[in-house]
């Protein structure tokens, strides 16, 4: 599989100065206008102003004034630009207009791109006004037209495809590197027969990094990024940790990725790691379902991977068991969808009927127990998928326009286990559905399972369920709420002892580690209340939250985990954006642990900075045909 990498964490001193800066009010006027008519009929005294709009006059005051404060206020703040209005967040509507389109040929296609500070999708007048912003843009590279031209799935002086529009515009506010994109018809220059399109894209500051100095130990982490080199969409990324005490001092790992080679919308990774317990060398080249109407899709990818993994500890240990394994892998997949016909013109089914088929051989070098055997597994896959898009904001980002995924994904994947020692069957099936609304929130469920079957007994099997509901977004001015509940569970069914669950972090209660707490059975609940305010510093806007996490664990195929004792994790943080940046978002918690596992060095409250999201959608886009995870 490929490697995930962590995220690094930022710099804690620049978390504390930002937190101290919001704490005082260095903020952004964002507030809604008052009413003049009623200030202007009542003595001025008898006015009652909030906290927020107080300090924001004075800092407006100060900023007014010819010090070397108020030209630094000046420059840094904005008092007089309101929260960007964003139009269009029903796709479904956007779809209908777009169908009186259908079919006609694209005379004209117009690209503006725009640099990340200072300008708007909505209002393209815009421009900055101060020395950062012009400053900023000055040293990052717009997306060149043709890296734009190379997502649109329309062409010049070709029919214009139903839904094309729609998806153009999904896949370029997708891209890594593209903040947000319109596309609009132009109506004033429409004919029977004919349109002009205009392509608006406005870009994030590609130029990034993070990092990490403890000054107790002087470990430290630094990590640079660039996701867009000389706007040709290249994405290049570093990572080195110094001054480790494990094995080696030292960890490095680099990733170069290339997205849509030649209009051809084949990608291709590459990933070296060289860390203490983790490996790798991989290679891959892949095509997604990136659309509705994509026809074929595929990878094929080479890694070699060492890495260390837990073994089952036996009663009297104190401390966890640990064994190496070492392996070559070739995998190719192939995918190819089926459109049901339609006899009406202009109408394009959501439905699409998918085939998949793919072919895994893994060569082992190094196993820490006999239940790791070189294999050629061979898995072929039929599903079924209805998928659409909505937009809306204040979901997972801070204000920039989301594509919110809703469909039924159906899938049922056979193969077959050619084992150097032994051979055995596979099958599996999954279902999914989210529904959207923006009076109701969004529910997404998941239930799936999968197992092998060798001589008559089945073995590494799993049966995993999920449910997650956002609410609609609750908004008092400026001031806007989401609440968030999710619960999993994950059973194994027969699995291999070596094979087992935790309940770190994303698996189960965020900010818990433990090598101890390990089980063959998990189920987790998470609730957390988002509240976005309107306050920011330099284009960094501030999230604070509460959560709740509860995870239980059980070993063994009859035992349940809820009749066990769950772990939990309350606390409360807060979070820095800029939707401008390819900066990760920057999280500090305080967490109280009120049952800590044994033999470890967690604390009941712990203070801790994260910049790995919890939540995300999960989309019905049918990919690889795949074994049920395990983790």
């Amino acid at each position: 599989m490929p490697y995930l990498h962590p995220i690094c964490k930022p710099l804690p001193l620049v978390c504390l100065l930002c937190m101290l800066l919001l704490c005082v009010g260095v903020c952004q006027a964002q507030v809604q206008p008052q009413d003049t008519t009623r200030q202007d009929s009542l003595p001025q005294d008898t006015i009652r102003q909030t906290f927020n709009e107080r300090m924001i006059q004075n800092l407006k005051q100060m900023s007014e004034r010819k010090t070397i404060m108020g030209k630094l206020l000046k420059a840094l703040l904005d008092f007089e630009r309101d929260e960007e209005e964003v139009y269009g967040l029903d796709a479904e509507l956007i779809q209908k207009e777009y169908e009186l389109h259908n079919y006609k040929i694209v005379r004209h296609i117009d690209i503006l791109s725009l640099d990340p500070f200072g300008y708007s999708i909505s209002d393209t007048s815009r421009a900055p006004r101060n020395f950062f912003e012009k400053a900023g843009n000055s040293l990052h590279v717009k997306t060149g037209r043709g890296e734009v031209r190379n997502k649109l799935l329309f062409r010049k002086m070709e029919p214009l495809e139903p839904l094309a529009l729609v998806e153009s515009e999904r896949l370029l506010r997708q891209t890594r590197h593209i903040l947000d994109a319109r596309i609009i018809v132009n109506e004033e220059t429409t004919t029977n027969d004919s349109v002009d399109v205009f392509v608006i894209t406005r870009d994030v500051f590609s130029l990034g990094g993070s990092g990490s100095y403890s000054p107790s130990s002087g470990r430290g982490r630094i990590t640079l990024r660039e996701l867009n080199f000389l706007g040709q969409g290249h994405q290049i990324e570093g990572t080195y940790k110094f001054n480790l005490n494990r094995p080696r001092p030292w960890e490095a790992a680099a990733f170069y990725s290339i997205e849509n080679i030649g209009r051809t919308y084949i990608s291709a990774d590459l990933a070296y790691v060289d860390e203490n317990y983790y490996k790798e060398k991989s290679f891959y080249l892949y095509r997604d379902f990136y659309t509705l109407n994509t026809k074929y899709a595929g990878a094929v990818g080479i890694s070699r991977i060492d890495q260390r993994i837990i073994l089952p500890t036996a009663p009297e240990d104190t401390a966890a068991r640990f064994g190496n394994v070492g392996y070559a892998q070739q995998d190719v997949w192939l995918g190819r969808t089926l459109k049901p016909k339609t006899y009406i013109l202009g109408y394009e089914p959501r439905g699409r009927f998918i085939l998949g088929a793919r072919v895994i051989n893994t060569k082992y070098n190094t196993v820490p127990t006999e239940n790791f055997q070189d294999n050629v597994l061979m898995l072929g896959s039929v599903g079924y998928s209805i998928r659409k898009y909505y937009k809306d904001r204040f979901i997972f980002g801070f204000g920039r326009t989301e594509d919110v995924p809703v469909g039924t994904l159906f899938s049922v994947t056979g193969g077959y286990q050619d084992g150097a020692i032994w051979d055995r069957h596979y099958l599996g099936s999954s279902l999914s559905f989210a529904r959207y609304g923006p009076s109701f929130g969004y529910l997404y469920s998941r239930v799936g399972y999968g197992s092998f079957l060798r001589d008559d007994r089945w073995e590494q099997g799993v049966l995993d369920v999920e449910a997650m509901y956002i609410t609609r977004l609750a908004e008092w001015g400026n001031w806007k709420l989401r609440h968030y509940l999710l619960g999993r569970g994950t059973f194994g069914i027969n699995r291999y002892p070596e094979e087992l669950l935790s309940i770190n972090n994303e698996s189960g209660v965020r900010g818990f580690r433990s090598d101890m707490v390990r089980g063959t059975r998990r189920a987790s609940f998470n609730y957390e209340a988002n509240l976005y305010t309107p306050l920011s510093l330099i284009g960094f806007r501030l999230a604070t939250f509460v959560y709740a996490d509860l995870a239980w664990l059980s070993f063994g195929n009859q035992s349940s985990p809820f009749k066990e004792k769950p772990y939990s994790s309350f606390g409360l943080g807060f979070r820095l954006r800029n939707e401008f940046m390819s900066f990760s978002t920057i999280q500090v918690t305080l967490s109280y642990y009120p049952q800590l596992p044994p033999n470890t060095s967690m604390r009941g409250v712990r203070l801790y900075e994260s910049s790995a999201p919890f939540y995300d959608f999960r989309n019905f886009q049918f990919d690889r045909p795949g074994v049920a995870d395990f983790h």
